[in-house]
């Protein structure tokens, strides 16, 4: 008898960003349309208000969601915000489109981003996914994401600026000409790669750099000696 691999548990800190990924079933398509796509920003929008996590960057590719996010209070407020999200949306999803089963994978990958150098490469990671997948030339081209939001000022009521981001400029218009600032450089930070391969294998470990921040905090939130 074969037995599956334990999954791992997650591990959540207050105050601190996360950055999540769900991909539709089997790499299949999570929206099909564009009424789709603004149904799901509608329920996030809700979901999280009910969870009271914040939101700071997102992108709505064909067959996966990138989220940036962090619980002000609770931590376990993301879980329940993709689970009431999931639910709903899935449930829309399949009526609209007169299918049944399940959308997404079963468990959302998820990371801690400890650091503010590799908080905002995954704001860049995150907002540069159309552009990677060859879909824009430029990512104010692509509809559903925050570029919009933190790098032209658009409304969006689904995005709470982070603290970091706020603290990088005085007034809006230079926050977000900063913000456009990171999208004209390459932006490979050294563990880059590293944090988004730690994402897809939904590992909390941060990178070495970001270990004085988080260890500490983790290991107060376990119970343990700092």
């Amino acid at each position: 008898m074969r037995f599956g691999m334990a999954r791992s548990a997650r591990i959540l800190l207050p105050e601190t960003p996360l950055h999540l990924v769900q991909r539709g079933n089997n790499r299949g398509t999570v929206f099909e349309f564009l009424g789709d796509a603004r149904r799901y920003l509608e329920f996030l929008d809700e979901a999280r208000k009910l969870s009271q996590v914040d939101i700071h960057a997102y992108v709505l590719m064909t067959n996966h969601i990138h989220l940036l996010v962090t619980p002000p209070g609770e931590p376990e407020g993301v879980s329940q915000m993709m689970k009431l999200l999931g639910q709903r949306y899935a449930q829309n999803f399949n009526k609209r489109h007169q299918r049944t089963g399940g959308l997404f994978e079963g468990r959302y990958h998820s990371c801690l981003i400890g650091e503010e150098a590799y908080l905002f490469a995954c704001y860049h990671y995150i907002e540069m996914n159309p552009v990677r997948a060859g879909m824009v030339k430029e990512p104010g081209e692509y509809r559903w994401s925050s570029y919009h939001a933190n790098a032209l000022g658009v409304d969006d009521s689904v995005i709470t600026p982070h603290d970091s981001y706020l603290a990088s400029g005085q007034d809006p218009e230079a926050r977000q000409r900063q913000y456009r600032r990171l999208f004209r450089d390459p932006l490979f930070h050294r563990h880059l790669r590293w944090r988004i391969s730690a994402t897809r294998r939904d590992e909390a470990t941060p990178s070495p750099a970001e270990a004085p921040f988080i260890f500490p905090r983790l290991s107060q939130r376990l119970g343990s000696d700092p």
